[in-house]
């Protein structure tokens, strides 16, 4: 009877552990066909129609770009449960990051149009291409040294330049949000959008530097981990 439960117990096992392997699979995969999609109309508009393509380069992508963007949050419940293996705060700040700004380009069409807009759609998604594809490999036990390097190499100095185009953004978005004086009649409705908005916006500015710092240090430290892992697996063989 207990060999009989052992075998059933055992056999659930394998069903959720497959199940679990083939959702993140699914995930990786979705995230990699979005982001190269966006990347590669994102280009491919620029090579046709040059500085013209500005001008609706994010209304063409920006339904893809916020569906990725917000299935990303599914990625801190990833970690939190183990399918996935990385660090929570770094991956945390930078989903929350992307999110945000993500809303503030969206709220102010007046800045969709902008060049840092669409360099900062093109570095989000060449960063996303480095890790999607890794993630993929890691999931069908086939990593390679390359893809591994690159990853946790070539992620963080574009990392930072990313951040950089996002204070940008930022300030563009300050200048299309500066409060105007109201009339005595509408005061009550309108200081919220007048005062807050900007405030809180210039209130981000030193909190995007230092998640940005923080996060930094995080994937370091995840790069030292799994490098110094691998040469330690390739010393054994």
């Amino acid at each position: 009877m207990s060999r009989k439960l052992d075998q059933k117990e055992t056999s659930e096992g394998e069903c959720t552990l497959s199940f679990r392997l083939a959702y993140i699979f699914s995930y990786n995969l979705f995230q990699f066909c979005g982001h190269t999609w966006i990347l590669a109309n994102t280009i491919a508009r620029f090579l046709t129609f040059g500085q013209d393509a500005l001008a609706d380069t994010f209304y063409s992508v920006g339904f893809m770009m916020g569906l990725c963007q917000l299935l990303s949050i599914l990625e801190l419940f990833h970690i939190a449960d183990g399918i996935e293996k990385a660090r929570l705060l770094p991956r945390f700040v930078q989903v929350m990051e992307k999110n945000f700004l993500l809303i503030v380009i969206i709220m102010l069409e007046d800045i969709q149009s902008k060049p840092v807009v669409c360099a900062q759609i093109f570095l989000w998604n060449v960063l996303d291409l480095l890790r999607y594809p890794h993630e993929l490999l890691c999931v069908m036990d086939t990593p390679s040294i390359p893809m591994l390097w690159t990853r946790y190499t070539l992620y963080i100095p574009l990392y930072i330049l990313s951040v950089a185009t996002e204070g940008v953004t930022i300030y563009q978005a300050l200048l299309h949000v500066e409060p105007t004086a109201p009339n005595a009649s509408s005061l009550n409705s309108t200081v919220s959008t007048q005062v807050h908005r900007p405030f809180f916006l210039m209130v981000y500015l030193p909190v995007l530097a230092l998640g940005a710092a923080v996060t930094v240090w995080q994937l370091l430290k995840e790069r030292h981990h799994h490098l110094e892992k691998w040469n330690k697996k390739m010393k054994r063989k």
